[in-house]
């Protein structure tokens, strides 16, 4: 069995990462420093859940300040799963500091931590939001990258790079697995699918930008989280798309979520926002070739599941913050 260290472990992929691991029979150490990017509630519930359970240890550390090598440079890993990162197209383009620090200073001392004990397995969650403006659709692996439409996505693409320095200097193994709008139970809610659900099921306006025409390939959280531990075996370097087959417009998202929820939306159309892609859709056949990874989840499937934990957990989620 294995010893991994998590960055990011209260995070909404690393938390399901952690605990997938830990079914598996291997041991986690997580570290995360437990900002406000979003609410906070929504970490501490994380958390707790993953702090219950054997073969987990966690640290209160900033992966973007250099101090956090020192207290694990001793210890041994099989790998380190980056998953920690300022995440948010649009709080990018009113604050890109942060994102650079956290998506790319961060990730240097993740891979100096990688040199410095030894470590010879790198994994860093990216995105999709890296292929840029107009990508082939479904979008494979060999699109252009270079030229992303906001500092959240340029922050990636530089993580990335430095990443790839890192495995021609010092031969460390690194899989980089851009994600396709991820959704699930105990998400993130500043995305859609965590806001819609609460929405509807609470009778608060749901707020669509622009005409609701835009879609996406979302990707459930259980998918990403197996893809990421799959990942893990040595590849070289390689980037890998981790992504819904099943794309989806905005409009028919709520429509989806309204039968689930057995409610009526309200709907309110705004501006479109910029710093937006219109579509993603993901090809995965690299994926598939590489790791025998395919999505299990369909749409509906997913949101199910969704909508079953926030009844579950409706008397605390109610009140989640979701701009």
């Amino acid at each position: 069995m294995g010893n991994y260290l998590v960055t990011g472990a209260a995070g909404f992929i690393g938390a399901r990462t952690a605990e997938m691991l830990i079914s598996d029979g291997h041991t986690v150490v997580g570290i995360d420093n437990m900002n406000d990017a979003y609410d906070p509630r929504m970490k501490d519930y994380r958390l707790k859940k993953l702090q219950a359970l054997p073969g987990f240890r966690f640290y209160k550390l900033d992966i973007s300040e250099k101090s956090v090598i020192e207290p694990l440079k001793d210890q041994k890993f099989d790998a380190i799963i980056n998953l920690a990162a300022r995440a948010g197209v649009r709080y990018s383009v009113e604050n890109p500091w942060i994102f650079v620090e956290s998506n790319m200073i961060g990730t240097l001392n993740m891979l100096e931590l990688c040199r410095q004990t030894g470590t010879k397995k790198f994994i860093m969650a990216s995105t999709s939001s890296i292929y840029g403006e107009d990508p082939p659709y479904p979008t494979p692996e060999s699109s252009p990258s270079s030229e992303p439409l906001q500092p959240y996505a340029a922050s990636k693409k530089g993580a990335e790079a430095m990443a790839h320095a890192y495995h021609h200097l010092y031969g460390i193994d690194v899989s980089i697995v851009r994600y396709f709008t991820v959704y699930g139970p105990a998400g993130r809610p500043d995305l859609a699918l965590f806001r819609f659900v609460q929405w509807v099921s609470e009778g608060r306006p749901v707020r669509v930008n622009g005409d609701g025409k835009q879609s996406r390939g979302f990707t459930y959280i259980d998918d990403i989280a197996r893809g990421t531990i799959l990942a893990l075996k040595p590849l070289g370097y390689e980037v890998i798309n981790l992504g819904g087959h099943e794309v989806i417009t905005i409009n028919d998202l709520v429509t989806l979520i309204e039968d689930v929820v057995g409610k009526k939306a309200v709907v309110e159309h705004g501006p479109p926002n910029p710093a937006d892609m219109f579509t993603n859709w993901a090809d995965v056949t690299k994926a598939g070739e590489l790791l025998g990874w395919e999505p299990q989840f369909d749409m509906r499937a997913g949101v199910e599941k969704l909508v079953d934990w926030y009844r579950t957990e409706r008397a605390w989620a109610k009140d989640i913050l979701t701009p």
